[in-house]
């Protein structure tokens, strides 16, 4: 009951803020890949598993509403044109970031915002120079220029930015570039991980995640990874670090950036794992709300869907059975990640150690069903992928999957009732939330190129 209250409040609160003055706390939260299926998927496990009768917290905002995302060059677009949307209100054309279809440069409203004096700060689960995050600071015709991107950065002047590891420190034959040096000439201080965070003194922060070898992402929830970085940490490192810079003004981006990765895996387990992540970090903005309600805008979207996730298939009929989620406790990419280790190593691998791996991790025959003509099925699988080596992999943007990975995660997906279209992006429409200081203004159906539009609007309100 305790949210359902908070939710009664907070509408109250946003009908007396409509009268206030432009807001001084801008919240901008981006769920990369983050379609209607995920929060749809996300909201049903929490409550038919988890048992909320309040739903997930982004839906309990008063403004829900929803938004294209087409690019310039596609009904289906990519991150870098979605991202330049979503950062400065222009389309542009697949891969293309910062920049129009003629690559003239636009100016995103964090730029906008900073040189009117706001703090800035960046978040994202991902590379701090992806997409989304580079949106905000860089201007290149394509999105693969990590270098030019990583040099954005270091002078875009903000307060903060936090991801896994940045791509650019690496030239294309694998030496080292200049990039770090860059950073130290412009008085960012880099941090690998939250531990010393509180000592810090810099006015400019750049936090990477602790393991340099993990470059695409911070970890996955799912995967309860030791000493990993996680989206509320870095939000709330990020809060702090805008609040003990004194800014009596700020705009925040926080990408939940992993929803995105294992909706390329189609890994339904791990996507709603990240969307609750998203949601955990969600809270930081939404009590900062609750503390400042006449002075803070919170905006919740997405960039685009990933996967074509579908609520319903075949094997279920007109049901769902998502607890058998809360016997994954691997993602579908380090079960792939596994199994590649597997097929180098030398050491016999035979087909009762899977078996045991799979009840540990999946929980397959002690609490999903797994039928005999399932288990036979896999265990052919397993002799040829595994021990013989043989069958293609399916390729996807971030990893690579084994014919044996595909069958197991098949049979998870045949009882838990999720499905999937593409293992990359779809055209569908994303949700928009909102709440606080003009979210409004956000009620009615919007294009991607609105959002940021509408945000500088209300910030340059009087």
């Amino acid at each position: 009951m305790k949210h359902r209250f908070l939710t009664s409040a907070a509408s109250l609160l946003i009908g007396a803020s409509l009268f206030a003055a432009s807001p001084k706390y801008i919240f901008y939260y981006i769920g990369d890949g983050m379609g209607m299926g995920q929060v749809m998927g996300t909201e049903a496990y929490n409550r038919t598993v988890l048992g909320n009768n309040e739903p997930i917290l982004m839906m309990q905002f008063p403004v829900n509403s929803v938004s294209t995302t087409y690019s310039a060059s596609s009904p289906v677009t990519d991150s870098a044109a979605a991202g330049t949307a979503l950062a400065t209100g222009y389309k542009t054309r697949n891969g293309m970031l910062g920049v129009t279809p003629d690559t003239t440069s636009v100016t995103s409203i964090a730029k906008t915002l900073f040189d009117d004096g706001y703090g800035v700060g960046l978040v994202t689960s991902v590379y701090p120079d992806d997409a989304t995050p580079g949106a905000f600071y860089t201007h290149v015709p394509h999105r693969g220029m990590f270098y030019e991107i990583g040099k954005d950065a270091a002078a875009c002047g903000y307060d903060f930015i936090g991801g896994s590891n940045l791509r650019g420190t690496k030239d294309k034959n694998g030496n080292k570039t200049d990039l770090m040096d860059i950073f130290a000439e412009n008085n960012v201080r880099v941090i690998r991980g939250a531990e010393g965070f509180d000592t810090i003194t810099s006015r400019r922060v750049l936090m990477l995640s602790p393991f340099e070898d993990r470059t695409s992402n911070i970890g996955y929830t799912i995967d309860s990874i030791p000493g990993a970085l996680t989206l509320p940490v870095m939000t709330q490192a990020c809060l702090t670090q805008l609040e003990r810079n004194g800014r009596d003004r700020f705009f925040m981006m926080v990408e939940g950036g992993n929803i995105d990765h294992a909706g390329h895996a189609n890994d339904g387990g791990t996507i709603i794992k990240e969307t609750l992540n998203f949601n955990e970090a969600l809270k930081i903005a939404y009590d900062f709300y609750l503390a400042h309600p006449d002075e803070t805008l919170i905006v919740v979207t997405a960039d685009h869907e990933t996967g074509g996730m579908g609520l319903g298939n075949n094997a279920v009929g007109y049901d769902l059975h998502l607890h058998y989620y809360d016997y994954q406790k691997i993602s579908k990419d380090e079960f792939s990640d596994y199994c590649r280790s597997l097929a180098r190593s030398r050491r016999a691998y035979r087909w009762d150690d899977m078996e045991e791996f799979l009840k540990e991790k999946l929980g397959f025959w002690t609490n999903v069903p797994v039928t005999p003509e399932q288990t036979a099925m896999l265990k052919s699988e397993f002799d040829r992928c595994i021990v013989h080596q043989s069958g293609s992999d399916q390729k996807t943007l971030y990893n690579s999957f084994d014919q044996f990975t595909l069958k197991v995660f098949g049979i998870l997906d045949s009882f838990t009732g999720l499905g999937w279209t593409t293992n990359g992006h779809s055209g569908g429409l994303v949700p928009v939330y909102a709440i606080g200081v003009g979210a409004e203004k956000f009620a009615s159906f919007n294009d991607n190129t609105d959002l940021p539009k509408r945000i500088l609007e209300i910030a340059t309100s009087k």
